[in-house]
């Protein structure tokens, strides 16, 4: 996976992609250059993606406010009142967005450990995520996923410790992709 680039995907083969990827990418790097310039240690984020030429022609008071460079444009409608609790996909599973939306996509920031760690750690989930807090080589990241409603999926991500790499793929997050596609149904 190149870092610099957030349309690389990792080695494995490549799954066809579906028409609104590229369109999809953009707005996730939109959200995720927004959540940023807030800082680190937020709350999740939750956002509507329209297509950014079917809101202009149902908002024409937004036309000012909105870059339309592609027909296929989305812009993204941040979701205020949501609040993810302490199970984001068990949160994400209630959520169903009417037809006029696009697609949907969620910001939110976790600490994980190298893959080499994994193995060590308490089956509770309690004790889990305090023996992850208390690591030293502990990592925080932050994940902006998406998918819309043809099919296309994917997530980009910031590591605190490398804030200048953005990093990208369609199976970013796999589970958190699914529950961000759910809501899509």
């Amino acid at each position: 996976m190149n870092a610099e680039d957030p349309r690389s995907t990792p080695a494995a083969p490549a799954e066809p992609q579906a028409e609104g990827t590229d369109a999809l990418i953009a707005v996730l790097m939109d959200i995720e250059r927004h959540v940023s310039a807030q800082g680190w240690d937020q709350p999740a984020r939750l956002f509507a993606l329209v297509r950014t030429d079917e809101l202009i022609r149902n908002e024409p008071s937004l036309a000012a406010h909105l870059a339309v460079g592609n027909e296929d444009a989305l812009s993204s409608i941040e979701q205020e009142d949501f609040h993810a609790g302490e199970n984001p996909l068990e949160t994400l599973a209630r959520i169903q967005w009417p037809a006029s939306v696009a697609g949907c996509a969620i910001a939110l920031e976790r600490t994980f450990l190298p893959s080499q760690y994994e193995a060590d750690l308490p089956r509770d989930d309690e004790a889990a995520a305090a023996a992850v807090a208390n690591h030293p080589l502990k990592q925080d990241i932050r994940v902006v996923v998406g998918a819309l409603r043809d099919g296309s999926r994917h997530g980009v991500a910031r590591l605190v410790s490398n804030p200048e790499h953005l990093l990208g793929a369609t199976d970013l997050v796999p589970n958190l992709t699914e529950a961000v596609a759910g809501t899509l149904r």
